[in-house]
């Protein structure tokens, strides 16, 4: 049984959790906060914004302190 792929944003910026898309948002300060949150929560996660402009990906990971 084959999972149905799910579609790429064509425009903005989405959170990918461990290769599945989450959620969309419509800016970069957006998707970085929902992102930074969901990391501090749950900091075993692989976390990356999609940018559907450029079309790549940006890992995100914990500010050092």
């Amino acid at each position: 049984m084959v999972a149905a792929a799910q579609e790429l944003p064509t425009s903005g910026y989405a959170l990918e959790v461990d290769g599945r898309l989450k959620a969309e948002f419509a800016t970069r300060d957006g998707a970085k906060a929902g992102a930074e949150e969901l990391k501090k929560r749950f900091p075993m996660l692989q976390v990356r914004i999609y940018d559907a402009q450029t079309r790549s990906r940006e890992e995100v990971s914990l500010p050092r302190a």
